[in-house]
């Protein structure tokens, strides 16, 4: 999804599924710790049926609505971690897998040898 979308305009738009059924109505957004940019969307289900989480980076904004590329049962049986608190890194990973998306590695440890010359280690000789 193009990261260039204001979330408050996600908000109360409807939601499809990738066959074009309606999932419900975007409830919240939720954006990357790091980034800022938009990572989640919490779509309302039903009157009185819980949100769920979707993806925002494969869906798209189309006509005013978005589209979300997984079928609606999916998305409907997807982690339930409640709207209006913080998704800690573990939900967040929890989604990705229940979704089958990549998670971005995370960068390696420093290197505490890099810049010491070869041959060069701490012994006093």
């Amino acid at each position: 999804m193009r990261t260039d979308i204001d979330p408050r305009n996600l908000i109360g738009r409807k939601a499809f599924d990738r066959d074009g059924t309606r999932i419900g109505t975007v409830d919240e957004v939720y954006l990357d710790d790091a980034t800022g940019v938009p990572e989640w969307a919490a779509i309302r289900t039903g009157l009185f049926s819980r949100d769920a989480f979707v993806p925002l980076e494969p869906s798209e904004l189309v006509e005013g609505t978005l589209r979300v590329p997984f079928d609606r049962s999916l998305i409907k049986e997807a982690p339930d971690f409640g709207v209006g608190r913080h998704l800690s890194p573990e939900q967040e990973l929890q989604l990705y897998h229940h979704y089958g998306l990549d998670v971005a590695a995370a960068p390696p440890p420093p290197d505490h040898d890099f810049g010491k010359l070869a041959g060069k280690g701490n012994d006093d000789g």
